[in-house]
């Protein structure tokens, strides 16, 4: 099977797509992407997604070369020659090619198709453990592909036979690498608002919760997670994933927890059918 992307204006297999040496992307590490999938062939929650992906190259001072219609039309047509039921795709926005290695001139966009990674059933079945990490994102907000952190912490991650890191500053949790975090105590469910990004599995398992739970987005504490039921972690391929050992603490029993696999089971009924 093939992947193809678009590319600033053309559309080619992936392994032909070159991007500029002179590209701020390559040169400064100046860009942001975005990441989603499709359920039964269509794009979860496509409207949340385009929102957050809008934002995010605002904040960067990098303008859209395309429209929200225009840019669907693209996905479509990308998945439609992938001849993939299901796919993931990643748009990837840069600074483009700067005459100065510095000025923004005109931003390149590349949108592809890829495999979708899913979790194993083994770690939904057992949890996974994460490491801890003082640290916070620079514009947590906004997806950039600044990924530099968790790559230089890969050794430490497996040292540990963690499978991720969980962000925090001044006793505050954040994130994770590359999802949300959340704590279940009793009919509460809670996720960090600060310092975070968005995101938008985050954000339909909080629709999904209300209810059941009494949902509470507020700074989130490293002492919150002595008396946590339980704890898992959200994202495009993670869904609702438990989490069973932070560092050197053990959350709740020690396996993932009732609630947790309830949420998982009510976002499975959802994209089951979406």
């Amino acid at each position: 099977m093939h992947h193809y992307g678009y590319y600033n204006g053309t559309i080619q297999p992936v392994d032909q797509i070159g991007v500029g040496v002179f590209d701020l992307g390559l040169l400064r590490g100046y860009g942001l992407f975005d990441y989603f999938r499709t359920y039964n062939g269509r794009p979860f929650q496509w409207d949340w997604y385009w929102t957050r992906f809008q934002n995010s190259a605002l904040r960067m001072h990098l303008r859209l070369p395309l429209t929200k219609d225009q840019t669907y039309k693209i996905v479509m047509d990308l998945l439609g020659r992938s001849n993939l039921e299901d796919a993931a795709i990643r748009f990837v926005l840069t600074g483009g090619d700067s005459p100065d290695s510095i000025s923004i001139v005109k931003p390149s966009l590349l949108i592809i198709t890829e495999d979708i990674h899913p979790v194993t059933p083994a770690q939904y079945e057992q949890g996974i453990r994460v490491i801890l990490d003082d640290y916070v994102r620079e514009m947590a907000e906004v997806k950039s592909t600044d990924y530099k952190r968790v790559i230089l912490l890969a050794e430490a991650i497996r040292g540990a036979r963690a499978q991720d890191v969980l962000y925090h500053k001044n006793g505050e949790i954040s994130e994770l690498s590359r999802s949300n975090f959340f704590i279940i105590k009793g009919q509460r469910l809670i996720t960090p608002n600060r310092h975070i990004l968005h995101g938008i599995t985050r954000r339909t398992v909080m629709q999904l919760a209300q209810e059941d739970f009494e949902v509470e987005e507020r700074p989130v504490l490293l002492s919150d997670l002595y008396d946590a039921d339980e704890a898992f972690t959200t994202s495009t391929t993670k869904k609702v994933l438990p989490i069973v050992e932070i560092g050197d603490l053990t959350i709740g029993e020690g396996k993932p927890g009732p609630k947790s696999k309830y949420l998982l089971e009510r976002f499975d009924e959802l994209v089951e059918s979406w």
